[in-house]
């Protein structure tokens, strides 16, 4: 049985199969948004076929399904990043299980390094667009002509304006701007970053852009939310570590999960 396959058969078999309002993936040290999903069924990613093991503090590693607002929703507690293995596709699986189960849409979060002085540490920006830097593409290798993926509304024009408003209705200040992904571990240089910066980018990371590929391979209209974690290198008196991205995004947690379910109430019915 292929690692698709045999990841539905377990999910369906531990009662994960429901028409699910939205699935959700959490960025680093932002976990707290699954504390504010009530009746979870959890499962660790260990227990499931073919999920990955996350190797990076801050992600747990754990699917949950629940409720956000009273809607049905499947969470990701964290992600495997294409630097931890060489392999971009490596949310492949979990991703068409939650398509298979029944999530209508994604949602994708992350922590990233702000280019904007006016948008620093603490806030939210949802993603218009975004730039690949990384060399890798989660689709190579992929022989149907289903891997010619039209990318020009990468993130769902629908979804946007929803989350926009949901953001006015909580009086949370939502950021717009353009992501632009590093393969990593290592973070960007400030040479990096201002290259980045010419091109059009607002914020850099290392994750999210492989997975808006898979979802939109697979069908899943996308919207996503990158928490600012740090100044990029070289901005702003920006020198970016690991332990101030989790912090920061501990403390934009509960912000997070306030607009995710505002949005997730805004959405039709599953």
């Amino acid at each position: 049985m292929a690692p698709e396959e045999a990841a539905i058969a377990h999910l369906r078999a531990e009662g994960f199969a429901f028409p699910y309002a939205l699935a959700i993936v959490t960025g680093t040290g932002l976990g707290a948004l699954v504390e504010a999903v009530e009746d979870r069924r959890s499962l660790a990613y260990a227990a499931i076929p073919g999920f990955p093991a996350p190797g990076v503090t801050g992600h747990g590693g754990r699917l949950h399904r629940g409720r956000l607002a009273g809607r049905p929703v499947l969470v990701f507690e964290g992600r495997a990043h294409a630097y931890e293995r060489g392999d971009a596709a490596a949310m492949r699986v979990p991703l068409a299980a939650a398509r298979a189960l029944g999530a209508k849409r994604l949602l994708l979060t992350n922590a990233a390094g702000s280019l904007r002085p006016e948008v620093g540490p603490g806030r939210l920006v949802m993603l218009s667009d975004h730039i690949n830097l990384s060399g890798f593409n989660p689709l190579i290798g992929e022989a149907s002509d289903a891997r010619f993926v039209p990318m020009t509304e990468a993130y769902d024009s629908g979804l946007r304006a929803a989350l926009g408003a949901a953001a006015e209705d909580i009086g949370l200040p939502l950021a717009t701007g353009v992501y632009a992904w590093f393969s990593g571990p290592s973070f960007e240089t400030p040479a990096e970053v201002r290259m980045a910066g010419i091109l059009g980018a607002d914020l850099v990371g290392m994750s999210t852009v492989p997975e808006t590929i898979l979802a939109r391979f697979l069908g899943l209209p996308v919207v996503a939310v990158s928490v600012v974690t740090n100044f990029a290198a070289g901005i702003a008196g920006g020198d970016p570590h690991h332990a101030e991205t989790k912090a920061v995004a501990a403390q934009a947690g509960a912000d997070l999960a306030r607009l995710a379910a505002a949005f997730v109430g805004r959405l039709p019915e599953a």
